[in-house]
């Protein structure tokens, strides 16, 4: 199944260039797991989803380690129907059947328990989509009531969920929602914005 990102970094910052230069030694350890391609509005990068969300992860906590004020925003997106799958992507979601909502949500919980701390306090709003399915409101009330257990939920925003915490259990948060929650193969895309040491917190 094609699963997939379109990531861009913005250090608030004179030196942008050197901290993102520096921030892209994050994706070195994914290299060899993603298909990278750069152009000058984003990166795409291509391949699991648990490859994708950890390389944006330490893409952002390498930024963010600076000290400056710096947002990552990405659109993901798996099954696209538009898309050819990618060898690359080497992901079944749990095949064509989906798990109940319970045992998906608890899963999920458990997930996020056991992710590394990064110790980079961060913040994140998100929106999820669920495609194509009758059933997208129940997957959507599913995933908000995995997001208020999770221990990164904030709060609710228009049109978005506001997530607060450590990097790692944000994106933790995130890459499982982004599993977790619609068809197993179907359509699910995610508009995700992250922000490390902004001088206004509210």
């Amino acid at each position: 199944m094609f699963s997939g990102a379109q990531v861009s970094l913005y250090p608030m910052s004179g030196n942008f260039a050197g901290i993102i230069l520096e921030a892209i030694k994050g994706l070195d350890p994914y290299r060899d797991a993603l298909r990278i391609e750069t152009d000058d509005i984003s990166t795409l990068l291509v391949g699991p989803p648990d490859v994708l969300f950890a390389a944006m992860r330490d893409l952002f906590v390498f930024a963010a380690r600076s000290g400056e004020h710096c947002v990552l925003s990405a659109a993901v997106s798996r099954g696209c129907p538009g898309e050819p799958d990618d060898p690359i992507c080497g992901v079944t979601l749990g095949g064509s059947v989906k798990a109940p909502l319970a045992e998906r949500i608890d899963a999920a919980l458990a997930a996020v328990a056991e992710t590394p701390v990064t110790n980079q306090p961060s913040a994140a709003q998100f929106s999820l989509y669920v495609m194509g399915t009758g059933d997208h409101m129940d997957e959507i009330y599913g995933c908000i009531d995995f997001l208020k257990r999770s221990g990164t939920f904030d709060k609710a925003k228009n049109f978005s969920t506001k997530l607060r915490g450590d990097a790692g259990a944000i994106f933790a948060t995130v890459q499982q929602a982004f599993i977790s929650f619609g068809p197993p193969e179907g359509h699910v895309t995610l508009d995700i914005t992250v922000s490390a040491n902004s001088p206004t917190k509210a």
